[in-house]
């Protein structure tokens, strides 16, 4: 299989393209191309442990420029779609560049995709299309009621994704995780966030009073969920891919305080996020009983491994890495 990775230098693009080229990988891929622009949060460091295997190829482009992806998509066999502006309070400052990005850069490679009547087009969205809830869990059926910009537009992305399948017949499948967390993770985010800080004697904000809650999955349980869709899943479907691991703001921040020999003189709170969600929590329940996946990794161990990569990796996210991440404590 020949697989074209949209935002492959990413956070969980690059795992997901490091996966495809390791020994004993869950889907043999006989070629890679990985498309990125570059923005802040791509970097090609991230690709470094699978640079020389020739069946990678790179290219610095963007999923808008029709064109490109046109002249690129022919001699694959699928698209897996990561690339998207996805961090909640820059949306929240400027929500342009996420509907141009996350609605017409899929838009533009669903078009180009439909020159390839043979592609399967796997669209990695996220739980926050639900929306908030303050208990149970969503099915793939719940109602899509996204609240903030980022939400909305990544909505949008998977609505028109799904138009692709039912107009036209496109093999699109589409994906729902929650909180991701793991190495290589850009220090925007409120784990890598918070770890750099802790790190270096600073000092993490927390967003009101910590109660909002969020499911934390490991970026390489994803990335495996992803393959077994990839190779089992069905056309026009939705699947949830869930950590199982649910904590509140100020449980996480406890654990990452000891994990990081801290303590809570060192965190700040800070105004909250506007319409900030309470609680986010998808049902796996499909993914696993139809395609056989669980997660692998406990969080304590899985974020306990993280904290040591940051703590081993400070090259790779000292400045100018951490120059650029935001102030904001939470996806």
């Amino acid at each position: 299989m020949r697989v074209l990775v949209t935002g492959g230098a990413g956070f969980i693009g690059s795992c997901f393209t490091r996966m495809l080229l390791q020994p004993g990988a869950p889907l043999s891929a006989a070629g890679v191309t990985v498309l990125d622009a570059l923005t802040y949060a791509g970097n090609r460091d991230n690709l470094a442990a699978v640079a020389d295997d020739p069946r990678l190829t790179f290219v610095h482009g963007d999923i808008r420029d029709a064109d490109l992806v046109r002249d690129l998509l022919p001699g694959h066999d699928a698209v897996v779609h990561f690339a998207a502006e996805s961090h909640v309070d820059r949306s929240i400052e400027g929500a342009a560049e996420f509907v141009s990005t996350n609605v017409g850069g899929t838009q533009t490679l669903l078009d180009a995709a439909l020159r390839q009547p043979s592609t399967t087009f796997l669209h990695v969205s996220t739980d926050e299309v639900y929306g908030s809830l303050a208990e149970g869990s969503w099915t793939e059926d719940h109602p899509l009621l996204p609240n903030s910009p980022y939400a909305a537009s990544k909505a949008s992305s998977d609505l028109i994704a799904l138009a692709y399948h039912r107009t036209h017949g496109l093999d699109v499948r589409v994906t729902r995780c929650s909180n991701n967390y793991g190495p290589y993770q850009f220090p925007e985010k409120v784990i890598p966030l918070f770890t750099t800080r802790l790190l270096t004697g600073g000092e993490v904000p927390l967003y009101g009073d910590g109660r909002n809650v969020r499911d934390w999955l490991h970026v390489e349980d994803h990335c495996r969920a992803l393959a077994a869709v990839l190779l089992g899943g069905r056309a026009g479907e939705v699947y949830n891919i869930g950590g199982g691991a649910e904590l509140s703001n100020r449980q996480l921040t406890e654990r990452l305080l000891a994990a990081c020999g801290a303590t809570w003189d060192r965190v700040r709170q800070v105004a909250d996020r506007k319409g900030h969600d309470l609680r986010y929590s998808v049902d796996s329940t499909k993914i696993r009983e139809t395609l056989g996946w669980a997660p692998r990794h406990t969080f304590d161990r899985g974020l306990a491994a993280t904290v040591d990569w940051y703590r081993e990796r400070r090259d790779w996210w000292e400045p100018p890495h951490a120059e650029a991440a935001g102030p904001s404590p939470a996806r």
